[in-house]
């Protein structure tokens, strides 16, 4: 109780907020289910192994797993956070050269130019209707000249 009195305005974010594309649009989450559903049954068909069908699963969720579930997002003075279901990530502002916005989000990556282990080392900020601020935001952090 006396910690969260404390706060300043330091500690409090700049902006937060929570991203769940499988709330954005109902008809792709369907579909996406679908075509997961239909996997797991040919698997089952072609092996007849719970085994299999289990790894199928596990597979196929976990790399849907940022569709399926939401990520929370907090952008610092000095840091910006990024918690998911299975991990948290803290990173320092410092560490982004150079950033590359689309319609669906902002890629924010440690290189100073385009390589293709940006997809690999950078990080990916989804936006959830709030595009404008994100990128003022990272306009303000990250020192780059974009290429338009």
């Amino acid at each position: 109780m006396e910690s969260e009195e404390k706060q300043t305005v330091e500690s409090l974010p700049l902006l937060e907020y929570l991203c769940h594309p499988a709330r954005r649009d109902m008809r792709i989450t369907v579909m996406a289910t679908v075509f997961i559903i239909i996997c797991i049954v040919l698997v089952w068909l072609i092996s007849y192994s719970i085994l299999l069908v289990g790894l199928a699963v596990l597979i196929l969720f976990g790399s849907l797993a940022g569709f399926y579930f939401p990520t929370r997002y907090r952008f610092y003075d000095n840091h910006l956070i990024v918690k998911t279901t299975a991990q948290t990530l803290r990173k320092e502002w410092s560490q982004f050269r150079s950033y590359y916005p689309d319609k669906n989000g902002v890629l924010l990556s440690p290189f100073g130019r385009r390589t293709r282990l940006e997809n690999f080392r950078g990080l990916y900020i989804k936006f959830a209707g709030n595009h404008e601020q994100v990128m003022e935001i990272v306009r303000s952090k990250i020192d780059f000249e974009e290429d338009d």
